[in-house]
């Protein structure tokens, strides 16, 4: 699939990568510039940090891997998202990468330190702190709600990361974890979607009076790649006040950052048409047909069924 977009912008700082350069192990510099950054998820969520990358940068070449096959990583042990998470690496590493992008919360909340160990050498860039930075830019109170899975929430990486920059700051984690099966089958909108994000939010948003419940959030963090799907339902439960964040665009950013300090940024290619955009590659651990079907939502663009590979990991 060509990879659309404008030209690439500026560079930001940000990311849950620790600064040290490098890439893929016996490739120099210049020749690392061409190959694709690699990014994995436990399934299609991802592919709106991947459409985010897409339009910051169109020369890349994207290799995308959904794990469509174990998902969902969010209600599952540490040590059974750690195992898959540096498998899932190990399968995009194998066909050679140059960045390392884990497009998950969960897996970017658990196994970050375990991926950066089995990868020396390859930047690695999570979704948590992008994320958090962008929290702390947008709540003017410091009182900040973040939705996730149950691993993301448990692990507190974001209330890690939030506080680190503003140590003040009041978070409220809730996990949400029929979001993550809902996104998945294309229910993104409509009463039942609602009914559910009221469930997990009006004891945040709208707490029955009298409660004790803090200072309501005016600041909620999308912590799973899967929720801006559902943006539109959580926007008619919140209300129109808080901010809503989500880590893509800004974890987008952290990754042309990386790029541009390693030197490993594509050059601009031509042809005779003009400005030739990257290509964006899919895996896939299962099915096929709904990966396409399903992904095509979340990258906001038709993805045909003989553009997955199915990969066993």
């Amino acid at each position: 699939m060509q990879v659309d977009g404008p030209a690439c912008g500026t560079a930001a700082t940000g990311s849950d990568h620790d600064g040290a350069g490098g890439f893929t192990p016996g490739t120099s510099a210049p020749d690392a510039a061409h190959l694709p950054i690699g990014m994995f998820d436990s399934g299609v969520g991802g592919l709106t940090v991947l459409k985010a990358l897409r339009t910051r940068m169109p020369c890349e070449d994207i290799l995308y891997l959904g794990d469509t096959a174990r998902l969902p990583y969010g209600t599952k042990s540490a040590e059974t998202i750690t195992r898959y998470a540096v498998q899932a690496a190990s399968k995009l590493v194998q066909r050679r990468i140059k960045l390392l992008v884990v497009a998950c919360n969960t897996a970017t909340s658990v196994a970050l330190d375990a991926l950066r160990a089995a990868n020396p050498g390859l930047p690695v860039v999570g979704v948590v702190q992008p994320g958090a930075q962008a929290a702390c830019r947008a709540s003017r109170r410091g009182s900040i709600a973040v939705i996730a899975t149950e691993s993301t929430i448990r692990g507190r990486a974001y209330h890690k990361a939030i506080h680190s920059m503003r140590p003040d700051a009041q978070i409220i984690g809730q996990p949400c974890p029929l979001f993550v099966p809902l996104a998945e089958e294309g229910w993104v909108d409509g009463r039942i979607v609602e009914d559910i994000a009221a469930r997990y939010l009006d004891p945040i948003f709208s707490p029955a009076s009298g409660s004790d419940t803090p200072e309501t959030p005016d600041c909620l963090v999308l912590g799973c790649t899967h929720f801006p799907l559902l943006a539109r339902a959580i926007r008619n439960v919140i209300g129109p006040e808080p901010v809503i964040v989500d880590s893509a665009a800004t974890t987008a950013l952290a990754v042309q950052a990386e790029l541009q300090a390693a030197g490993l940024v594509r050059p601009i290619r031509t042809g005779p048409g003009g400005n030739e955009c990257g290509e964006a590659r899919f895996l896939t651990t299962d099915d096929v047909p709904r990966f396409a079907r399903t992904g095509g939502l979340f990258l906001g663009t038709a993805i045909a069924p003989d553009e997955v590979e199915l990969v066993d990991l």
